[in-house]
């Protein structure tokens, strides 16, 4: 199977990854691309220089069941990419019914529709959230679930229904579970908007938390849309999980270092260290998480075997790419960032 040819929706296609999965479905040429996205965090700016006729938007919920069997059923779907879902944690936190909902029910409904409609093939976006603090480095797919936060804890019931409408339905189903996505389009609010923004847009110094030497799995956003059209192309795929991430260590000091030698400015780190929940008093918008993670890197060895899936941009590349469209966009990271 591959993308060629077939009918394509996408939930959550008018997002920071799914608007790029929208680019590489057209690109791979398939049929027809449905995005069905509810625009709360989403938005047109996104697909606005996507122009091709093949490509309709539908502005609707993934828990209005009855407005998105309609779209699989008369668009005629043949694979389903789910991505809708609450994305910040924060929000996990603090509402934790929404994150449920939305992230457990309209996942099911979504497998409830594909499965109704003789869908083909669903891709699941999960999360390395799924894994909580990391017991050994780098992580893969082996190591105990331990969600951190009610985000991991919805995102890991979704995942376990994907897996278990292909063991008991005979769904075509794969889940990936990101490292930290980045690259042109990003939303506003992670620690490297925050660096991005401070040093290239503001000509601020960058402010880490704690020691900085917490550790992360940053993965470019176009490597990670390959790695779906692979599991759709892979047989092996099927019923599978994977992790998608580079398995390359970077210290939050290691980044914010990397962003002002690359900005060439006389800026020096700031340390912080605020209380988990409280905000900065050097950077007010910014909130320092709760339970934050102390390493999160993973292992991709299986999606390299299984899918012959490698990163292909590294971090430096990657960080020019997404520097130039903020740069060339500055009002995309305007106002408060998403928590």
């Amino acid at each position: 199977m591959s993308a060629k040819g077939k009918n394509i929706l996408i939930t959550g296609g008018a997002g920071f990854i799914g608007s790029h999965l929208t680019e590489e479905y057209l690109a791979n040429g398939a049929k027809k691309v449905v995005i069905f996205d509810d625009f709360s965090t989403g938005t047109n700016e996104n697909l606005a220089n996507i122009k091709d006729n093949r490509l309709r938007v539908v502005k609707g919920s993934i828990l209005e069941a009855g407005q998105l069997n309609t779209v699989v059923k008369e668009e005629h779907i043949d694979i389903v990419d789910h991505l809708a879902a609450v994305l910040e944690v924060y929000t996990g936190i603090r509402d934790t019914e929404k994150d449920a909902r939305i992230n457990i029910f309209g996942t099911l409904n979504v497998l409830n529709i594909a499965l109704k409609n003789s869908v083909e093939k669903v891709l699941f976006a999960s999360s390395g959230a799924v894994y909580g603090q990391a017991q050994y480095v780098p992580i893969d797919e082996r190591h105990p679930l331990e969600p951190h936060w009610p985000y991991g804890v919805s995102k890991l019931a979704g995942e376990r229904y994907v897996m278990q409408y292909q063991k008991l339905f005979g769904l075509n189903t794969t889940a990936f579970r990101y490292g930290i996505v980045y690259g042109p389009r990003e939303w506003f609010g992670r620690v490297l908007t925050m660096f991005i923004k401070r040093i290239f847009l503001e000509n601020k110094a960058p402010i880490v938390f704690g020691d900085g030497e917490q550790t992360r799995d940053f993965v470019y956003v176009k490597d990670v849309v390959r790695a779906h059209m692979l599991a759709i192309e892979k047989p092996g795929a099927t019923g599978q999980v994977f992790n998608i991430s580079s398995g390359r260590k970077t210290s939050v000091n290691q980044l914010a270092n990397m962003l002002v030698e690359k900005s060439g400015k006389r800026l020096d780190v700031i340390h912080d260290n605020p209380e988990e929940g409280s905000a900065s008093t050097l950077q007010p918008e910014r909130i320092r998480l709760q339970g934050e993670l102390v390493d999160f890197v993973m292992d991709s060895k299986k999606a390299n075997k299984t899918l012959g899936w490698h990163t292909t941009i590294d971090l430096k590349e990657g960080l020019a790419k997404e520097i130039e469209w903020i740069k060339e966009s500055p009002k995309r990271w305007a106002g408060k960032p998403r928590v």
